[in-house]
């Protein structure tokens, strides 16, 4: 008998042949179009936007951010209310540069400018895909640099990444942190060049445009593949000198690059100290150990956790690295302990604030979970490459099952999580078989790459339909027939400079004046300005999430000093929801008399005094609260008149400036101008209010939410009327809460204001001016809050930071003026662009010193 010889066992996976060099740019390709196409097959199967309806998928893009693409496309087509610099739409006048550079910034947002308006959401959508597709393109690029093999395998793991748990969770939602997936790689390929002292020049744009593009998830993505760089530069056999030459390389090369972004830093940087305060966010410590695990796995959901799955294939491989014998033990204990490590540097408060630059988030406090998962992609790349073993799979798989254990008692744990984890476990334990007996064979690579695609999809498809049916999950619609109508509507009676087209409250998304036109007071951003918050707040204005959210003014008096001529008002028997509302309206810009008190440090007695003042008007009378009742909560019905009466004129104690309200009803008597219209400002009352008939039921959230000011009804003929409080809990309202004003008299207040507003207004994307007839004197108000870097000048004069009327721009008129002109100058956008001058001119003179370097060499090789 002959004998046979044993089959070699295939060797580790190795560069693949040299003749097929389009293999090494056809496999990110590939990536990224199965990474695309495995998020776009989720979408479909769901039936949601733009393979389906339009208010589920697109929901949370059109909650904030389509409204912001919305803007972008506005101006870039000219018709935009503003420029880059300034945005006329939202808050009655805000800033927007910080908002460009932190929400559109990704370079695939300008892709919205190609689509018609009314489907820019389709746009929108395209900015998330195609981040997806290029970030999972770039990791396959990026997994080479780590360590030589076959691009296909890469490419396979690299789909895990694009559709990994963070993208479907924290990324997708957000457009901009999208960019963060493109980052993480991009800056890992920097990282690789100035380990090997290659392309100073390149790599610092690479660091360029990863900090341009969204400099939030650029600062993890820098930390986090530093991390990477110190595991490599510590496996590096290279001297030390040598390795001490490229960190120099690296920090210089990245240094260098981020100074060149700098007005991406410096503006949004002065834009947040401004910025009304972000609500305290607590964190409520770190997730039990059997939920942070089943984050490992696919097709779950849980609010409170990182989200680090990268697809069963890349978990097995990560659970088999730590038993490879062909690795050596120092580069597995590395590798293995900077992931423990980053791990870890989740659950302990200080190093959750490192990654999110020292601040607790507003929301998920796990955002930079995605360094994680580069890191366990990274580290399945390295099983992989180096071929592992059946006996090592099957200690991984031992690992996963322990894994499964531990984790099957969280909330995370699915039907759907566990079809796929076992699926795709059978599925990828007999593949990395097949391929250890027979080799990388196209045929393989294709089950696993079949397997990888099916499963990513699953796992996007199930987080997907469980977050669907959250409680808190409520979608809005944003381009539906609706709001196209009220766009129209709005645009229809658009009169600025001289006036406002107001969207009012009626919300389609949480920016309604980006989405619909106009020039509203809504406004959403982490940038809204602090002194737009008090400005609008201390008018009467309500406000959400702390002040972040701004709502619009949306009783007369507010509209009148605002200029606002034309509102929408929320009406569910109206064809598309909403009614349209116009009236007289002063200027913008307006006059008041010389000798108009400007603001000061002795604030105004009440809201209704203040407002008297910025409208130039004694407007309001404040009825002074008479003789008070009050029932103690939980008496009965018909024994409290009698047994809790109070003596007439008594009234609850109150603190200074504040009126205090025992728990249970108290009520009191007020008497206004017969035919007058009383209003309410309690704004943090919160309870039943009954007067006039109407009945209120405010539930303000101290200090995250209140209605701002409430209009209750006409005052009665006999001028007398009773103002009922019932709550169940004490509390303080302002001493005078009840305002009243005449609609006549406001309506020649207005007729006033236009008599003797400007002969003519203009406005430019970041300034306004007027025109007054020759010698007019008093103060010009401009109907806009004075943030910080408002610039004004009278008559060509010098160029001075304006006074304020209620917050209000206010500028003081000689006899002999006419002509005022207020600019907006974005605070640190002059810094910021000297330090990109100055780190431009450095990257030039590296560049050419290395041209001419390179010249010299070659003249003196030739010569000799």
């Amino acid at each position: 008998m002959l004998k046979t010889s044993p089959r070699p066992a295939p060797a580790p996976l190795s560069p693949g042949p040299a003749r097929r060099p389009r293999a090494r740019w056809a496999a990110p390709a590939a990536s990224s179009l199965a990474a695309m196409s495995a998020y776009c097959l989720a979408t479909a199967v769901r039936g949601t936007y733009p393979f389906g309806g339009r208010s589920r998928d697109v929901n949370d893009l059109g909650n904030q951010f389509v409204p912001f693409h919305a803007h972008l496309w506005d101006l870039v087509h000219g018709q935009g209310g503003g420029d880059l610099v300034f945005n006329w739409n939202s808050g009655y006048g805000v800033p927007f540069l910080a908002d460009f550079l932190t929400y559109l910034m990704n370079p695939f947002s300008w892709l919205v400018a190609l689509f018609p308006r009314d489907a820019l959401d389709l746009g929108v959508f395209l900015v998330t895909l195609l981040s997806i597709g290029l970030g999972t393109a770039l990791m396959t690029v990026f997994l080479g640099t780590l360590r030589p093999g076959p691009p296909w395998p890469r490419a396979i793991l690299a789909v895990g990444y694009g559709v990994s748990g963070w993208v479907t969770y924290d990324g997708w939602s957000d457009p901009m942190w999208m960019w963060g997936l493109v980052s993480f790689p991009l800056i890992g390929i920097a990282a690789d060049w100035a380990l090997h002292r290659r392309r100073w020049t390149a790599g610092t744009l690479l660091v360029t445009a990863c900090w341009a593009g969204n400099f939030y998830t650029a600062a993890m993505a820098t930390l986090g593949m530093g991390l990477i760089l110190a595991v490599r530069l510590l496996l590096d056999t290279r001297p030390v000198r040598e390795r001490g030459r490229a960190v120099i390389r690296a920090a210089t090369m990245t240094a260098t690059g981020i100074l060149l972004a700098a007005p991406v830093i410096t503006v949004p940087y002065l834009a947040s100290r401004a910025a009304q305060p972000a609500p305290d966010e607590t964190w409520d410590g770190p997730p039990e150990a059997r939920d942070y695990l089943a984050h490992l796995l696919p097709g779950g959901y849980f609010t409170s956790t990182p989200r680090i799955c990268v697809g069963v294939l890349a978990l097995l491989l990560v659970l088999t690295f730590p038993f490879m014998t062909r690795v050596a033990r120092r580069e597995r204990a590395a590798w293995c302990t900077l992931a423990v490590l980053v791990a870890l540097s989740y659950l302990w408060r200080p190093t959750i604030l490192l990654w999110h630059g020292l601040a607790i988030p507003n929301g998920s406090p796990y955002r930079a979970a995605l360094a994680l998962t580069t890191i366990l992609v990274a580290i399945a790349w390295l099983a992989l490459s180096h071929g592992p073993r059946p006996r090592e799979l099957l200690l991984g798989t031992a690992l996963l099952a322990v894994l499964l254990a531990a984790a099957s008692t969280s909330p995370y744990m699915s039907s759907g999580t566990w079809i796929l984890t076992l699926a795709g476990l059978t599925a990828s334990g007999g593949l990395l078989h097949l391929l250890h007996r027979r080799g990388p064979r196209t045929p393989l690579l294709c089950a696993l790459a079949a397997a990888v695609f099916l499963g990513t999809a699953g796992a996007a498809y199930s987080t997907s339909e469980i977050r669907d049916r959250q409680p808190f999950w409520r979608p809005k619609t944003t381009l539906d027939a609706d709001s196209l109508a009220a766009r129209a509507a709005v645009r229809a009676h658009d009169t600025w400079p001289h006036g406002r087209s107001d969207p009012g409250r009626h919300e389609f998304a949480d920016n309604d004046p980006l989405l619909l036109g106009g020039q509203g007071g809504s406004y959403y951003s982490s940038y809204v300005p602090a002194r737009t918050a008090a400005t609008l707040h201390d008018l009467g204005a309500g406000w959400e999430i702390g002040g972040r959210h701004l709502l619009a003014l949306d009783d007369p008096v507010g509209r009148a000093i605002m200029g606002i001529g034309s509102h929408l008002e929320s009406a569910a028997d109206a064809p598309h929801g909403f009614v349209q509302s116009t009236e007289p309206a002063p200027p913008v810009v307006t006059l008041r008399p010389p000798g108009t008190p400007l603001d000061s440090a002795t604030p105004d007695a009440s809201l209704f005094a203040r407002r008297n003042r910025v409208i130039g008007a004694p407007l309001y009378t404040v009825p002074t609260l008479g003789p008070v009742r009050r029932i103690p909560s939980g008496t009965p019905k018909g024994q409290g008149a009698s047994r809790a009466t109070r003596p007439a004129g008594q009234t609850p104690s109150a603190s200074a400036g504040d009126l205090h309200l025992p728990a249970g009803t108290t009520t009191f008597t007020a008497r206004c101008t017969p035919g007058a219209t009383a209003q309410l400002y309690a704004p943090w009352y919160s309870g039943t209010v009954r007067a006039l008939g109407v009945t209120l039921n405010p539930d303000p959230l101290r200090p995250m939410a209140n209605p701002g000011l409430l209009t209750l009804a006409t005052v009665p003929a006999t001028g007398e009327f009773t103002v009922t409080f019932d709550s169940a809990k004490a509390q303080d309202i302002p001493r005078t809460p009840l305002g009243c004003f005449d609609r006549g008299t406001l309506d020649k207040v207005v007729d006033a204001l236009q008599a003797t507003g400007p002969t003519r207004v203009t406005a430019g994307g970041h300034s306004i001016q007027a025109a007054f007839r020759p010698g007019t004197t008093g103060t010009a108000v401009i109907a806009v809050p004075a943030t910080d870097g408002w610039r004004c000048r009278v008559d060509g004069g010098a160029a001075r930071t304006p006074g304020t009327l209620g917050g209000l721009i206010a500028v003081e008129l000689a006899g002999s003026s006419s002509r005022v002109a207020c600019s907006y100058h974005t605070p640190g956008l002059k810094s910021g662009l000297v330090v990109s001058g100055l780190a431009l001119a450095t990257l030039l003179a590296v560049a050419i010193g290395g041209a001419l370097r390179t010249r010299t060499c070659r003249s003196s090789t030739g010569k000799h």
